[in-house]
C-alpha cells in the first residue's frame, strides 16, 4: 500500500501525462448491467475519475454525484459532463473519499471501480464508514477491486482477500462476488466484483 500523499502525486502525474489506461468511454459491463436493472435514483461514484459512470447513468435518468481527490481528474470529468449534456444531473466534488461531510443524503447506488483497493488501515476504516453512512437501507454498493491473494509481494498494495467482507458485514449482506483477473497494459492482477446490499 502507498500512503495517501504518494498515491495522490502518482495519480495526479498520470492524469497530467494522459497516462490513464483505465479511462474508457463507457463504464464496465457490470455497471451497465446494474443501470439496466435498477430504476433511476441517486448514485455516488467514489473515485469517479473522468466521470464515465456518472455520465452514463445520468443519461439514463439518474442523479449522479462523483468524488475524486485528483483535481485534474475532476477537470476532465466536468468537461465530459458538459459535452454529454447532463450537467443538470451530475455534481462533481474534489475531495478524499474517506471524508465526505458535504454529502448527507442517502444513495440508492454507491459505486467504486478501483478506488478503495489502494487504501489500508485507518483510510479503509474511514472509507467504509462513509459508504455505510451514505448507502440507503436496501441500496446497492457495487465494488471492483484488485486483490492481494498472497501469491506475490508485488500485489501488497491491493486489498487483501476477505477484507471487503470484514469491513462491510454486518452493515451489508454480500449478494454476489465474481473473482477474475484484470489486465492493465502488460500487468495482470487478481480482482473481484462485489455486489453488497445495505441492510434495513
Amino acid at each position: 500500500m502507498t500512503d495517501p500523499t504518494t498515491r495522490f502525486h502518482r495519480l495526479q502525474q498520470r492524469y497530467r501525462d494522459g497516462d490513464i489506461p483505465w479511462d474508457h468511454e463507457l463504464p464496465p459491463p457490470e455497471v451497465i448491467a446494474v443501470a439496466a436493472e435498477l430504476p433511476p435514483g441517486r448514485m455516488l461514484d467514489l473515485g469517479c475519475g473522468t466521470a464515465r459512470a456518472c455520465v452514463y447513468l445520468a443519461a439514463r435518468g439518474w442523479q449522479a454525484d462523483g468524488v475524486d481527490f485528483v483535481p485534474e481528474a475532476i477537470a476532465l470529468a466536468e468537461e465530459r459532463v458538459r459535452r454529454a449534456g447532463v450537467a443538470h444531473r451530475v455534481r462533481l466534488f474534489t475531495a478524499p473519499v474517506t471524508s465526505l461531510p458535504f454529502l448527507n443524503d442517502a444513495y440508492d447506488l454507491v459505486l467504486d471501480v478501483g478506488c478503495m483497493h489502494g487504501m489500508s488501515g485507518e483510510e479503509l476504516q474511514a472509507y467504509a464508514g462513509e459508504v455505510i453512512r451514505l448507502t440507503r437501507p436496501g441500496g446497492l454498493y457495487l465494488l471492483f477491486a484488485h486483490l492481494n491473494d498472497g501469491t506475490s509481494s508485488e500485489m501488497s498494495r491491493w486489498i487483501a482477500k476477505g477484507e471487503v467482507e470484514r469491513l462491510f458485514i454486518p452493515a451489508f449482506t454480500v449478494e454476489r462476488v465474481e473473482y477474475g483477473v484484470t489486465h492493465v497494459c502488460d500487468t495482470i492482477w487478481p480482482s473481484a466484483w462485489y455486489w453488497l446490499r445495505r441492510r434495513n
